[in-house]
């Protein structure tokens, strides 16, 4: 015959503390997955990673797509800018097309290719009448674009 346990202790605890004391915290975390601790205790959860900045990345992309876009930007207008509107005064030209449809290139003034040299050159007017007051002025070419416009004033290289 066995004797009933004393009372207020529980027959099932196997060296378990009673309810409402404290236990010690396990040294170690549990291993293989097991959510509980020692003797079925639940331990205390891994506190989350703090927060990466995320906020810092996103902003360096946008403002590096911003960039990109500028410099892509800016390299197309370069591009696009053609012989008339990079020249300066005192390069020659050389017309590839025809006279009513002129296509000027720069070349050097020492290549047989040189026919025009530029005697002045107006930024900002498509105003042709400027080379008139021009000395050694013989040809006006202008040209309007959607960059700037540009008025050659031009003379015969011999």
């Amino acid at each position: 015959m066995t004797t009933p346990p004393p009372q207020g202790q529980n027959p099932f605890a196997q060296g378990q503390q009673p309810y409402g004391q404290p236990q010690a915290p396990a040294p170690y975390p549990p291993q293989g997955g097991n959510p509980f601790g020692q003797g079925g205790v639940p331990t205390a959860p891994v506190p989350p990673a703090p927060p990466t900045r995320r906020f810092n990345k996103k902003v360096l992309r946008i403002v590096g797509i911003i960039v990109l876009a500028i410099i892509i930007g800016v390299v197309k207008w370069q591009l696009g800018k053609t012989d008339a509107e990079t020249t300066s005064k005192g390069s020659c030209m050389h017309n590839s097309g025809t006279q009513s449809d002129p296509k000027l290139k720069t070349v050097d003034c020492s290549s047989s290719d040189a026919q025009y040299k530029v005697v002045e050159k107006f930024d900002n007017t498509s105003d042709d009448s400027k080379c008139k007051t021009v000395a050694d002025a013989e040809i006006a070419y202008y040209q309007t674009g959607d960059s700037h416009d540009v008025v050659l004033c031009l003379k015969t290289v011999k």
